[in-house]
């Protein structure tokens, strides 16, 4: 009878561990359309479904905090949030909804775990509320897609990266382990698409992927650095790592892990996850100020059709100043070559950089300065009192290229030392944008592109890489893909001409990017020289701004097209289109306007644009919301548009 009792108490006991093992935790996204489902057993795994379809299968994710790795719950707490955020620095728009429904799983290991589901995409991330020292040994993000499906892959070779990478096609199960990305990774899962990226990246490292060789991906970090090198003026190589990813002291809060679900290719063009995601930021940033910039690296200096020897000197950049002047371009860049790369103090012989200064306020222009990371590293607080006493208004920061925890907590250390001195910053040779936009509004915008400085040594900026960033790198934040090239060309003519480059695509693609891609600094990378001469194209460039009061998708589809609407802050509306090598015919509607009629300026693809690149039309029509618009795009062309309220 004893031995009965005992079995049927062992039977009841397994019964009861089988249904804590499998007991679910469920959180929907505002208009229920997106489903993500918990369980927790030995790890803790999810599954999300959007449109009543399974997109990622169970797939695990833990956080090994110095062996604390079981998983009990001791707590859950759900919220509603319903909110309207104004940026200080607008990207997308000057209003950001705030529309979430959120879980709260606390462990009893001193770990709790957030899930916020939005309408378009899901996020998790872990907390901390352990006391005193602690590190983390490893991350498990696993990503198992259901199904069949392909990648836009930016793979990599290793850690140390700018992460300016091509994106790769591939289908799903050919994303093995030894294929390392970077972020943001987009995917497609039946029917729709999934981008992966983070957010509010701070005291950690940062997330990459590696396919698991079973149609999905895992996340994989860059340990702790360990052993150091610096191999240049500019480089610090990590030799040998931690067997940890991150130290820490008491209550922290990790990244967002973010996954985008779109059920259209143009929905990713609005998303702004990485944004919402971002933490507040502290104190005031009213003294921000997005512009346009001229920039001078990517000619060389070349400028030509002057009474003056071109080049690293102040009589070279007064050029560069008059000619912002006269075209209302805020700033112009100093970038490497105006001091010692190793003394930023030590300026260049013929630059004056307390000069330049002086001129450009005379003029109504600012200037900024380029440092390498490590020489600033070095000098950070002497250089940037030095940069504020001169007048300078920005940085541009490069060559970082690592994003584990102590690189990454010197990008917040440059943006903090920046705010004091009311300096912006531009992050050049670094990691995708993280949320930065909303917690330091002075990170006006970064790399971590494959963007047109390549167009000086390789043909591989063509339409098709343009017309995929908007879906992929551009949705994690602003690009400085440096635009504004006046070269413009097709295949076979395109050359090598460092200090003359030449873009792939024709003049009016080449505009549209002024429209399509997001940066609050956004360069014009080309020679002043050539937009003297070009002023039909200039009056375009001039006219367009830096940030939006509104944008609208209005069609697109990863690396083949984009068309984009946006309003300006004067209430001005542009329209911006790009295509790959296709010709392409688009019958657009302008439902987006308000009532009233509208002059529109447009500059079109010329009717030789597919044998000129160069070839474009200037005309103006009279319409409203209600006309219908027919536009015509070249082989790698592109079209805009401006529309003043009459």
């Amino acid at each position: 009878m004893k031995f009965i009792k005992v079995l049927i108490l062992s039977v009841l006991f397994s019964y009861a561990t089988g249904i804590q093992a499998q007991q679910k935790y469920l959180v929907y996204s505002p208009d229920h359309k997106i489903e993500v489902t918990l369980s927790v057993s030995d790890s803790v795994y999810y599954t999300v479904k959007a449109d009543q379809k399974e997109l990622i299968s169970a797939s695990a994710i833990a956080l090994d905090v110095d062996g604390k790795n079981k998983w009990k719950v001791a707590k859950t707490s759900r919220a509603k949030h319903n909110d309207i955020l104004h940026p200080v620095v607008w990207q997308k728009s000057k209003d950001v909804a705030d529309v979430y429904n959120q879980l709260r799983l606390d462990f009893n290991n001193g770990l709790a775990l957030e899930w916020k589901a939005f309408d378009n995409g899901v996020s998790w991330r872990w907390l901390s509320k352990l006391k005193g020292d602690f590190v983390v040994r490893s991350e498990t993000a696993k990503f198992n897609f259901k199904g069949s499906g392909k990648a836009w892959y930016p793979q990599e070779e290793q850690f140390f990266s700018h992460n300016e990478r091509e994106y790769k096609n591939y289908t799903l199960d050919q994303l093995e382990d030894k294929k390392l990305a970077s972020l943001p990774a987009l995917f497609q899962v039946g029917e729709l698409k999934l981008l992966l990226t983070e957010s509010d990246l701070f005291n950690y490292a940062g997330m990459w992927l590696r396919g698991t060789g079973k149609g999905g991906v895992r996340g994989v970090f860059p340990a702790y650095p360990k052993v150091k090198a610096i191999t240049s003026d500019r480089d610090e190589q990590v030799k040998q790592r931690e067997d940890y990813l991150a130290k820490a002291n008491g209550e922290q809060s990790f990244p967002w892990r973010v996954i985008m679900v779109a059920r259209e290719d143009k929905d990713i063009l609005v998303n702004q996850m990485p944004y919402l995601l971002g933490r507040p930021s502290t104190g005031d940033f009213s003294w921000v100020k997005p512009g346009k910039v001229q920039w001078d690296w990517w000619h060389y200096n070349n400028v030509y059709e002057v009474d003056f020897k071109a080049g690293i000197n102040n009589d070279t950049y007064k050029y560069y100043i008059d000619v912002a002047s006269k075209y209302g371009i805020e700033y112009v860049l100093l970038d490497e070559g105006w001091c010692d790369t190793r003394d930023l103090m030590k300026q260049a012989p013929g630059i004056d950089v307390a000069e330049l200064a002086a001129y450009a306020k005379s003029k109504n222009v600012d200037l900024l300065l380029w440092s390498s990371w490590l020489v600033l590293d070095k000098q950070l607080d002497m250089a940037l009192d030095q940069f504020q006493k001169w007048g300078i208004k920005g940085i541009k920061v490069d060559f970082m290229q690592r994003d584990d925890q102590e690189m990454v907590n010197y990008y917040e250390k440059v943006a903090v030392a920046a705010a004091k001195r009311k300096l912006l910053v531009d992050f050049h040779g670094a990691y995708k944008p993280t949320g930065w936009l909303r917690t330091y509004p002075n990170i006006m915008t970064s790399e971590g592109v494959l963007g047109n400085e390549i167009s000086k040594f390789a043909g591989s900026i063509t339409p098709s890489h343009t017309a995929t960033l908007p879906f992929t790198r551009m949705a994690a934040g602003p690009m400085d893909f440096t635009p504004g090239g006046m070269r413009n060309v097709h295949k076979k003519e395109w050359a090598a001409a460092p200090s003359e480059p030449m873009t792939l695509g024709t003049r009016c693609n080449q505009m549209a990017m002024y429209v399509i891609y997001e940066s609050p600094l956004q360069m014009l990378c080309d020679i002043p020289t050539h937009y003297l001469k070009e002023p039909l194209s200039m009056e375009f460039i001039k006219a367009v701004p830096a940030v939006w009061a509104k944008t609208v998708a209005l069609n697109g589809k990863v690396g083949e097209y984009v068309t984009m609407a946006r309003q300006a802050a004067n209430g001005d509306w542009y329209i911006g289109s790009m295509t790959d090598w296709s010709e392409r015919e688009f019958e657009l509607s302008l439902s987006f306007l308000p009532d009233g009629e509208y002059e529109m300026q447009v500059w079109k693809d010329g009717i030789n644009a597919n044998k000129n690149a160069k070839d474009f039309k200037m005309e103006k029509l009279q319409v409203n919301r209600n006309t219908p618009l027919n536009i015509k795009l070249a082989s790698g062309g592109g079209y805009v548009a401006r529309l003043i309220k009459r």
